[in-house]
């Protein structure tokens, strides 16, 4: 017998997925997820753990709430570690506790993971202070969708003092007003609709309660959307932090392998925009392709390093062979702060051209080396042969070592954003194999280098390139520019 982890994703923030989700959708065999979970959270899955959508799609079939529990059941008892992925806090209007109790009656051992529910979230991130002292000192939360008769006393409910909190209230949002009003409550009084809680979609609507209907269909606010009721949105002026970031409203797609994109991603959520990692390309390991060179490493003048995954599988299989790292005679070049960095880590401190690209190493390195000269390029299968074919012209003897390939990642849906950003040729590539490149006409394209560059001009596609060819030149790129 399995185990199953009912587990809050949160509002939509990835961020605000707490460190005992992570750990276990990291572990999990199998993640069953609702529409409303950022799909960002499912790139720390393993590899090799099986997703299963279970939101609704317009004009498809949805599994209903039964057939979801059964998938729950037979992973379960098939032995699997099971995550049921839901957004927001799975008790908190999410029929996470009917999903429990059927776990119950199946003995099936599960545990429930609380998440950070909207209803206080969303307000948090419009500015809007679910309590105050002084103003408000309750907070009630309430469903306007139910798939019975909804419950709501309004007479009880108009009295209330504190921060009402609707979920899921958008198409009742005139019958509750008018209820609200109908019963006594200050038809003056302020609220606020809020679509697309905690991402850089995010939107809100201000009003009171006699006119925010109407201005919910003037501004056309959609689903998911949250409706927030009592004077703490007042505060909304003073407290607004999130849309004031300078990357607010912006959709940022990230199209490296997940694990070099962590980086990026990172500076640009503290800026408020929102990421898609939408890698197209993922690193594979090429095994055994150091076999044949391990007698001979010692032998070399020079040793080029082209990326950080070159260094990181390169030192991997030293380790693994348990090679003395002492052996190693040559100078050491690396194309980039980062790969250099890495190589820093490992205790070896290599040249860097001034230009981060293979013309640039080679100019660095051209200045010393001599005819014969032996060097060894650790690298990617299929990388371009530009700094081989250049070294070989001024006489060096060169060996090629291929560590690893690019192979094209799975396809995603809802992949339209506002900025694209490629960090290399293979990136372009596969990104127009995987999607085609009408997705990206008319957006704004970023290149990491001029060589990024050339290959989406050869599709019809024009770029920005950084001043400098490293991550924060494309954030200084972004934040400039947005």
């Amino acid at each position: 017998m399995g185990k199953v982890y009912l587990i809050g994703a949160g509002p939509g923030d990835e961020e605000l997925l707490t460190l005992k989700a992570l750990r276990i959708i990291k572990e999990a065999d199998v993640i069953l997820y609702d529409k409303l979970v950022n799909i960002n959270i499912l790139n720390y899955a393993k590899d090799e753990a099986k997703l299963i959508f279970c939101g609704k799609e317009a004009g498809k079939h949805y599994k209903s709430q039964e057939e979801i529990n059964e998938l729950i059941i037979k992973y379960a008892k098939e032995g699997y570690v099971v995550a049921r992925l839901k957004g927001g806090d799975p008790y908190v209007f999410g029929r996470g506790g009917e999903e429990a109790i059927r776990l119950f009656e199946e003995k099936i051992d599960f545990e429930v993971v609380p998440g950070v529910t909207s209803a206080i979230s969303a307000l948090n991130y419009s500015g809007i202070p679910a309590t105050f002292r002084g103003i408000s000192q309750a907070i009630h939360i309430f469903t306007a969708k139910s798939e019975g008769k909804l419950n709501i006393d309004y007479e009880v409910v108009a009295k209330l003092e504190g921060t009402l909190v609707f979920l899921m209230g958008l198409g009742e949002i005139e019958n509750i007003t008018n209820k609200l009003i109908e019963f006594g409550m200050n038809k003056g009084t302020p609220c606020a609709v809020i679509e697309n809680a905690t991402i850089s979609r995010q939107r809100v609507c201000v009003g009171e309660l006699c006119n925010i209907s109407n201005r919910v269909k003037e501004q056309m606010i959609g689903t998911p959307a949250i409706f927030v009721v009592g004077d703490v949105v007042n505060f909304r002026e003073k407290l607004n932090w999130y849309e004031n970031k300078p990357l607010f409203g912006k959709r940022i797609c990230i199209t490296r392998p997940k694990k070099q994109a962590v980086n990026l991603k990172n500076k640009i959520l503290s800026f408020g925009g929102e990421v898609l990692e939408l890698p197209s390309i993922r690193i594979q390991r090429l095994d055994g392709s150091i076999d044949g060179y391990i007698d001979r490493i010692s032998s070399y003048d020079y040793i080029i390093f082209t990326s950080v995954n070159g260094v990181e599988i390169f030192f991997d299989e030293l380790i693994n062979m348990e090679f003395d790292i002492r052996k190693i005679k040559a100078k050491v070049y690396a194309i980039g702060e980062k790969t250099k960095d890495e190589l820093k880590k490992r205790g070896i401190i290599a040249k860097c051209g001034v230009q981060f690209t293979q013309e640039g190493i080679f100019e660095e390195i051209k200045k010393e080396v001599k005819s014969r000269d032996k060097i060894l390029i650790p690298r990617a299968k299929g990388a371009r042969n530009f700094l081989v074919e250049a070294l070989k012209n001024i006489g060096a003897e060169v060996d090629e070592i291929y560590l690893y390939e690019s192979v094209l990642e799975k396809k995603r849906k809802d992949i339209e954003c506002d900025i694209y950003i490629f960090t290399s040729t293979s990136t372009v590539r596969n990104f127009i194999s995987l999607y085609g490149k009408e997705v990206l006409k008319g957006k704004r394209i970023i290149a990491i280098g001029p060589i990024t560059a050339d290959e989406l001009r050869k599709e019809g596609l024009n770029a920005e390139i950084p001043k400098e060819y490293t991550i924060d030149g494309i954030l200084n790129i972004l934040v400039g520019g947005c």
